[in-house]
């Protein structure tokens, strides 16, 4: 990293985190006791070690990243429209990116964590910025019944994004204090509905219910841990879908398959782990488990494909979960960014990542 980039980035950091302290965080300490007090939230190790590891973890992610973290070619990106959705029939899903996930319910559009911006950062000069845009617009987006919200990090809650589909989204569903944060924001409070782990709400005669995930919350380095962060559960009149947002693996998650699976689809993170933070995100052959244990039909994997934010290589997670998929006779969906299928769609695998970067034809090459 150039000296400019990283005094540019200490400068921005250091301006937003003084910000920070100057405002009023009404959403502090608003995470319940089934957080606060159960097995699953005894503090959970973000980076292994102590702070002088924590400090060598932060310098190796910023300026010892392995060359191929990031995709040398093109991702491609299959564009949509308004009309081409509205078209699409019932019980189609359509990636955007990172976790952003559009669902066509009961007659209605859902949107997971959504994130349209080009950098996963309190900063729109630095962090880490996408690989790919967004297969379609927020304000080409048709209206959008409820959006889906896992937790407060960038990468999940970003704010321009959010204050762009206010107009058009008819309720928020988030943990409990990150709902705040949005009406801080300016969001009206009336479409705002937040849940604690393993509450319930219907909007537009589907059902959805906010459930455990091992994970952490925080947008400066003064707000550990003081909003909930969830994965969810949604189940419409034929479709049982779940949506892990972020989180290691633990028992949780047969917990939820037992009370709420079988599921026809799961949304599970599969990227960004690394071995120095293996407590709040899986590794593929964990996702693969924690889709068993949801009881899962098709795995759509997530949390891939868009940013930079671990240290393997962007497109090891889809090599290695296709791989684990096709062992395990799990059926993986891997569609381009913004190509609708349907969530029966079962053997929906498109290897696109493996012509990114010319791998194939490398491959291609050397077995000649």
């Amino acid at each position: 990293m150039k000296p400019i980039v990283l005094y540019t980035l200490i400068a921005g950091v250091v301006i937003v985190m003084a910000c920070t302290l100057l405002k009023k965080n009404s959403s502090a300490q608003t995470r319940s006791s089934l957080s606060l007090e159960s097995e699953l939230q005894k503090p959970v190790m973000v980076t292994k070690g102590g702070r002088l590891d924590s400090a060598r973890i932060m310098w190796d992610f910023f300026f010892n990243k392995p060359a191929n973290t990031r995709p040398s070619g093109e991702i491609p990106v299959q564009a949509v429209t308004q009309k081409e959705l509205l078209a699409v029939p019932d019980n189609t899903v359509c990636r955007l990116g990172h976790s952003t996930v559009l669902l066509k319910l009961h007659g209605a559009f859902w949107l997971t964590d959504p994130m349209f911006s080009e950098r996963a950062s309190p900063i729109q000069f630095a962090g880490p910025d996408r690989f790919h845009e967004p297969p379609i617009s927020i304000d080409e987006l048709p209206p959008i019944k409820a959006v889906i919200i896992s937790h407060d990090h960038y990468d999940h809650l970003d704010h321009a994004s959010i204050m762009k589909l206010a107009g058009k989204v008819e309720y928020f569903l988030t943990p409990l204090g990150v709902g705040d944060i949005l009406v801080e924001w300016g969001v009206p409070a009336a479409k705002v509905r937040q849940l604690d782990w393993w509450q319930e709400t219907e909007v537009g005669g589907v059902r959805f219910a906010a459930t455990p995930a091992r994970h952490f919350s925080g947008r400066t380095l003064f707000d550990k841990n003081q909003t909930q962060w969830a994965s969810w559960v949604i189940l419409a009149a034929d479709q049982r879908v779940f949506f892990s947002g972020d989180s290691g693996y633990f028992g949780g998650f047969k917990s939820i398959g037992e009370k709420y699976g079988p599921f026809d689809l799961t949304l599970l993170e599969t990227g960004a782990y690394d071995a120095n933070w293996p407590e709040v995100h899986m590794k593929p052959e964990e996702t693969v488990q924690a889709h068993i244990d949801l009881k899962g039909r098709s795995l759509l994997p997530i949390h891939n494909g868009t940013f930079d934010l671990s240290m393997h290589s962007w497109h090891e997670p889809l090599d290695r979960i296709v791989a684990l998929g096709t062992g395990r006779g799990i059926p993986v969906m891997t569609p381009l960014m913004g190509e609708p299928v349907s969530i029966h769609e079962v053997k929906h695998v498109r290897r696109w990542w493996e012509d990114v970067d010319g791998r194939k034809e490398t491959e291609r090459v050397l077995n000649k």
